[in-house]
């Protein structure tokens, strides 16, 4: 009964979304490119250095999918079939030739066969997933040996002020589509925990604000 009600809430999360998503899409670029561009280039190289075949989860209107080199091979998903169409309006503009195929998808429930990636990227959308352990947990699932998941977001350790006015206003700006109260632990905690190590947090513009993870499987010989 506990699963089927937690399924009926991350369906009610989603549904949610994508009606935000739906009022972002015709000005997301506008008000992110900019502010984004640092992380969307950091993902994007630190991806390609882990391999050709990648997946992007939460593709959005396809601001990252030009920072990928094109000798690699892009497939990315989203939630929103709204932001999806930027993205391809994109992708023949540019002729981003690289990226091989965008779907609607749940992150939860990817639909791709185990091992099948060499880099799962998350650029700026793992604190709006409803069930973020979940979805790692389907990132790994998909990624081959000696793959990275990479990560993008606003990450905080929640100490004094900052942490208090982080969790204060989280429930308006999850309204809007965005997060304020996401902590790194909630991310290093899964990665113990599944196998995997931090191997780098780096910080991205502005200011260090943002934050970059990769993450990495355990080695068999360790």
């Amino acid at each position: 009964m506990g699963q089927v009600q937690n399924r009926g809430q991350i369906q009610n999360q989603a549904e949610d979304q994508q009606k935000i998503y739906q009022r972002w899409a015709p000005v997301y670029d506008r008000v992110y490119r900019s502010l984004l561009r640092d992380g969307h280039r950091t993902l994007a190289r630190l991806a390609a250095g882990a391999g050709t075949d990648i997946l992007e989860i939460g593709v959005g209107t396809g601001l990252v999918l030009s920072h990928y080199p094109r000798r690699s091979r892009v497939t990315g998903i989203d939630i929103s079939e709204h932001m999806i169409a930027k993205a391809r309006e994109k992708i023949a503009r540019h002729k981003l030739f690289h990226v091989r195929h965008l779907q609607v998808m749940d992150a939860h429930a990817l639909s791709f066969e185990d091992k099948s990636f060499d880099a799962v990227c998350l650029p700026f959308v793992i604190t709006l997933i409803p069930e973020p352990e979940l979805a790692l947990d389907e990132c790994a699932r998909v990624l081959r040996p000696g793959g990275e998941i990479i990560l993008a977001s606003k990450l905080g350790d929640g100490a004094g002020l900052q942490g208090a006015i982080e969790d204060a206003v989280a429930p308006l700006a999850r309204r809007i589509g965005w997060s304020s109260s996401f902590r790194i632990s909630r991310i290093t905690d899964w990665a113990r925990a599944s196998g995997f190590d931090a191997i780098e947090i780096l910080p991205v513009f502005p200011n260090g604000f943002f934050k970059v993870i990769r993450l990495k499987r355990h080695s068999p010989n360790v």
